[in-house]
């Protein structure tokens, strides 16, 4: 307590993990202070002008199924401090070359009559996860341990841990549902023939019929900021243009949590830490990076497919071999002329984001670790390829390459914004067999490197304060 009456908790980096421990901790009674080397704070959840006055776009995330599915975020009364969710009229579409879409919907059956005659394998494979994800989630979403209901748990796990190639190739045998599939698998950020590559898309296919895939209104910035606000209601405060670069300037707390990835970790703790947990922090793998672009645009995308306008994200990749490509491509350090393209075009149904009659679009795709290569031509003539006179409506436009992506937010090393490669190994052991805990007594990770892993949820943040607190009550 060293003389305090009051405990406090630091937490550096205000991404959602960041300031869902410094909430966590608030709860509990600790004085929680977030340090955030940015002019901003939020982390990857930031919105702002990037291209036309009156054009507000989302800098990192865009669309938020696991927040909204989120115990986290579900326990907390976010709605009182701005937080409101968008369901779009459907969760996705895919189009496809013959000028249909394959519709990911709310309705489990509704999706399932658009898969032909894979309309029963879908059906069989998603509705028994769908029923048991009440009882499941928190295992999920939390770091390997005893599940609470072992059996739905068992059903989820075997098919989480197959490569997605396998799974659509297995229980699929119709273009549509091998692409539906693949394309939600992807967000993994691995490739499909890797083993574990199914649970992203397992995850999120059964968020698309339980929670939806939302956005919050006025874009992501508003998730920071309604969490910003909880947290001062809490006794919490924020400081921003506050960089931490040694663990000394904090170290009068009870509590330090990193919201960091572990090379920044190291750089700020280079002198308490030993060496053999520096080797096993340069161990850890990062991902792809991400060549992301957005767009003002003079209308909505034409696509040739209407259900997409019905959508708030499109997979733009065509069929499971293609997406396959892609992601393998990115992996292995190549560039493809037709990269698989994930796209948000949230003025549809938010019309903060744009002026009167205008619109926005929200893109990337994955590309080598580190690339400062250009995307452009390619990302823009794969959505031409299926919205013919896309560029016609471009008004403005603005990229990042993963060099420039790294500059704005440190965390995404590499332009990786996983914090780390979803590897079978670094899905359970993140970023090592550690966890949390690292060799100084009272400063913790609780960044997406750390488990559940990435995605706006805030439940690593909140399972190291979990962690915090346990460690610091047995004294």
């Amino acid at each position: 307590m060293n003389g305090r009456l009051t405990k406090c908790a630091a937490v550096v980096g205000s991404g959602p993990n960041g300031l869902a421990a410094a909430i966590t901790m608030a709860e509990a009674g600790y004085e929680a202070r977030v340090f955030e080397a940015a002019a901003k704070p939020g982390g990857a959840t930031r919105t702002e002008e990037v291209t036309l006055p009156g054009f507000r776009h989302d800098l990192g995330s865009a669309i938020h199924p696991l927040a909204a599915g989120s115990p986290f975020f579900e326990r907390r009364p976010f709605d009182k401090f701005g937080l409101a969710w968008i369901q779009p009229d459907a969760p996705l579409a895919h189009p496809l070359d013959d000028g249909t879409a394959v519709m990911l919907e709310a309705s489990l059956k509704k999706t399932a009559a658009g898969l032909g005659d894979d309309r029963q394998r879908y059906i069989d494979l998603f509705a028994p996860l769908v029923e048991s994800w009440p009882l499941i989630r928190e295992d999920v979403l939390a770091p390997i341990r005893m599940p609470s209901h072992p059996i739905p748990f068992t059903r989820f796990g075997l098919s989480a841990m197959l490569p997605a190639s396998w799974l659509c190739r297995m229980r699929f045998e119709g273009v549509r549902a091998r692409a539906l599939f693949a394309g939600i698998a992807a967000h993994s950020m691995i490739p499909l023939s890797f083993a574990f590559s199914s649970a992203i898309g397992v995850v999120l296919g059964i968020a698309g019929h339980t929670v939806g895939w939302p956005f919050p209104r006025g874009g992501a910035g508003r998730i920071a900021e309604s969490m910003i606000g909880y947290l001062e209601s809490l006794g919490g405060s924020v400081e921003v243009s506050h960089p931490i670069t040694d663990l000394a300037q904090v170290a009068e707390n009870d509590a330090v949590l990193c919201d960091l990835t572990p090379a920044q970790f190291e750089r700020i703790a280079a002198r308490q830490i030993n060496q053999g947990y520096r080797q096993s922090l340069r161990r850890f793998r990062y991902g792809p990076g991400i060549f992301k672009m957005d767009w003002a645009l003079s209308q909505p995308i034409p696509w040739k497919a209407q259900e997409c306008l019905r959508a708030g994200t499109v997979h733009v990749g065509g069929d499971l071999e293609e997406i396959e490509e892609s992601e393998e491509a990115a992996w292995y350090g190549r560039h493809t002329d037709r990269p698989f393209v994930l796209l948000a075009q949230p003025s549809l149904f938010d019309s903060t984001r744009a002026p009167s009659g205008k619109h926005t679009a929200w893109a990337y795709c994955r590309v080598p670790h580190g690339s400062q290569r250009s995307m452009t031509a390619a990302i823009e003539n794969q959505i031409e390829r299926f919205a013919p006179g896309f560029r016609d409506c471009i008004l403005a436009r603005k990229s990042w390459n993963p060099q420039e992506m790294e500059a704005w937010n440190s965390n995404l090393v590499g332009g990786d914004i996983g914090g780390g490669a979803l590897t079978w190994n670094q899905l359970f052991l993140r970023p090592n067999r550690h966890l949390y805990d690292t060799p100084i007594r009272n400063v913790f990770l609780c960044s997406s490197s750390t488990p559940p892993g990435p995605g706006v949820h805030g439940m690593c943040g909140f399972h190291a304060a979990e962690r915090a607190k346990r460690v610091l009550l047995a004294g």
